[in-house]
């Protein structure tokens, strides 16, 4: 009987211990998340960007008074302008870099960093990101037609994009490497943790049900970031209005490498 008393004791040790454990990496997800999904570089202020194309240094004032970084490249015959939110690591130091692919389909590019990369200032939050995304926005409104905007966003950008798109009219929206939205994307790599722990939400297939203009998603079928599957169930909400350009063997960061992905960019910018 003693055996058996120490032995049941040391069964429900062992699943507090557990049940502790699961609890605490739950918290530990939930309190530490943007130190997990977000992986900015800082810059000095006085710090100079260098690169071959035209471009002008920004910065934007959002409502609570934060200043926010960017670029303005500039194509030699603009025939409008590609509005990025990039992916969730760097800074513009190395994201300028994509200007190039836009510049040369004569289309301008602006670019900017979210709030704690680079230059930027302020503490992020899903909020602040659209609040961000929708100063810059309008501002672009007021120098370029609405039709001559592409909205582009990738990877974690792909959620602050389209949610930028609702309720606007921009030429296009292009999500290159989207998730479905972030509780599912989560749910990939952390199984056990409950999807409200979650707190950045990101709606990608919320936001483009609500947009009414074009959409094409780019997605590689060997993406090890966001699962290929997101786009497939994303390209299910497109209907009429959009495409999902599928990549065969295409990674997380080599899509632009791609004739497909080339082909289809200059379509859209045509």
């Amino acid at each position: 009987m003693i055996l058996k008393a120490i032995s049941g004791s040391g069964i429900w040790m062992s699943f507090l211990v557990l049940l502790l454990l699961i609890v605490s990496f739950a918290l530990g997800i939930c309190f530490l998340q943007n130190k997990i999904i977000f992986f900015p570089e800082v810059l000095p202020s006085e710090f100079q960007f260098e690169f071959h194309e035209d471009f002008e240094e920004i910065f934007y004032e959002t409502k609570d008074g934060i200043s926010i970084n960017a670029l303005h490249f500039k194509a030699k015959s603009s025939k409008g302008i590609v509005f990025y939110s990039h992916g969730n690591a760097g800074s513009l130091r190395t994201w300028g870099s994509i200007a190039g692919d836009f510049l040369s389909n004569d289309y301008d590019l602006l670019i900017y960093d979210y709030r704690s990369y680079g230059k930027s200032e302020g503490k992020l939050s899903e909020e602040k990101l659209y609040e961000d995304a929708e100063t810059i926005y309008g501002e672009l409104a007021k120098k370029y037609n609405e039709e001559n905007i592409v909205i582009y966003g990738r990877s974690i950008g792909t959620g602050i994009a389209s949610k930028v798109a609702v309720g606007k009219n921009p030429g296009h929206l292009v999500l290159e490497s989207p998730y479905y939205n972030f509780p599912d994307l989560a749910k990939r790599y952390f199984p056990l943790i409950p999807s409200r722990l979650i707190k950045y939400k990101l709606r990608n297939d919320v936001h483009i049900q609500q947009v009414t203009c074009p959409v094409t998603l780019f997605h590689g079928t060997s993406d090890e970031v966001i699962y290929y599957g997101s786009s497939l169930k994303l390209e299910k909400h497109l209907g009429h209005r959009g495409q999902l350009v599928t990549i065969p063997g295409g990674h997380h960061n080599d899509l632009p490498e791609s004739d497909v992905y080339r082909r289809a960019l200059s379509e859209i910018l045509r």
